[in-house]
């Protein structure tokens, strides 16, 4: 990936409905340039999809939280893994280095459908003996932008 590359995904994560001419016009290729590259760009991974940024509140899910999940034997990951891929509240899972197993930034509707999460889903699977939750009062900076290291941005 060389820098004009950088500098078109840097462009497009911060404004995903510019057209082929716009971009091009940021970084100076033409539209058929803008098209192989972006093309290329799918095709190695390097772009991993297109999509919306939905405002969560705006979409009936007020409630962030991040929680903690241990998982006592490898044996009982599969399970919890199906139902992280299954539960659409469930929007990242990392296996962490620490005292927990997991961290799983989760989107709900209220608390009570927090809890029905943890508690009656979660919690619910063999092998997972606790959790711990921590729920987000405000949010200063959340992005989904992947950090490009450019000398300057356009």
């Amino acid at each position: 990936m060389d820098e004009l590359d950088q500098k078109i995904i840097w462009h497009i994560q911060h404004f995903g409905r510019s057209s082929y001419a716009e971009i091009g016009g940021a970084v100076g290729l033409s539209v058929s340039a803008v098209n192989e590259r972006l093309k290329k760009l799918e095709k190695q991974g390097v772009i991993a999809g297109w999509t919306a940024r939905i405002d969560p509140l705006a979409a009936g899910n007020g409630v962030l939280a991040f929680v903690y999940v241990l998982i006592e034997r490898p044996e009982h990951e599969a399970a919890f893994h199906a139902l992280v891929r299954d539960e659409p509240a469930i929007q990242e899972c990392h296996h962490v280095a620490s005292d927990w197993s997991y961290l799983l930034k989760v989107r709900t509707a209220s608390l009570l459908a927090l809890e029905e999460l943890v508690a009656r889903k979660i919690k619910a699977l063999p092998g997972i003996p606790r959790s711990q939750s921590i729920i987000v009062m405000s949010t200063a900076k959340e992005t989904a932008a992947v950090p490009v290291h450019l000398s300057q941005p356009t």
